[in-house]
């Protein structure tokens, strides 16, 4: 596979070098992800913007790590599972609820979980999900306007989980200890051990 370049502030072109700093400023550091995007003069820039007003959404920090997570899964972003992992556990996000989205298990509370399965639903249907689908995340209170802010969360991912499978980023030593394989993953290297 054709090798991505992880750029630092003295390796990227002058436009992307913004954001490697506006996400040092945010992050402590670069992390591989926003150096990978940093090829690019938009890229890095669009996912911080994308990140800072999904970040403003109406959804609590747990429920902006629901969404962020179940997408990731869903898209089996090796690099955003670990992310979003570290990320949900500074934000104490229950562990519990955590581990369900990594294992692709419901999640114990309700509330969570129908966000869980409509965040998925969505990018899963492309935006074309059922009345079903909608009265059900209604019914467990939530609006239409978490219906949109969670295509705002898909757009974010997009961005991130496809970059990070286009480029295979390596995983942040800050995140480490969160890393995750995808199960597609597992399986292929099960079947070339035999």
């Amino acid at each position: 596979m054709t090798q991505f370049t992880v750029h630092n502030k003295n390796t990227a072109a002058d436009q992307a070098k913004t954001s490697l700093q506006a996400a040092e400023k945010a992050f402590g550091f670069v992390p591989n992800l926003m150096g990978v995007l940093a090829e690019s003069s938009v890229a890095g820039k669009a996912y911080l913007e994308l990140n800072a007003t999904f970040s403003s959404s109406s959804f609590t920090p747990t429920e902006q790590q629901v969404v962020l997570l179940a997408i990731s899964r869903y898209h089996e972003c090796h690099y955003c599972i670990a992310a979003h992992s570290t990320v949900a556990q500074m934000q104490k996000v229950p562990t519990d609820v955590v581990e369900a989205i990594r294992n692709d298990r419901p999640i114990a509370n309700p509330h969570l979980e129908a966000l869980r399965v409509f965040a998925t639903d969505v990018v899963d249907k492309r935006g074309w999900v059922s009345q079903q689908d909608l009265d059900a995340f209604f019914a467990a209170g939530y609006t239409k306007g978490h219906v949109l802010d969670i295509i705002v969360g898909a757009a974010q991912k997009t961005i991130s989980n496809y970059t990070n499978h286009v480029s295979e980023t390596p995983v942040d030593e800050a995140f480490s200890a969160h890393r995750w394989t995808p199960p597609t993953q597992v399986l292929k290297t099960a079947v070339n051990a035999h």
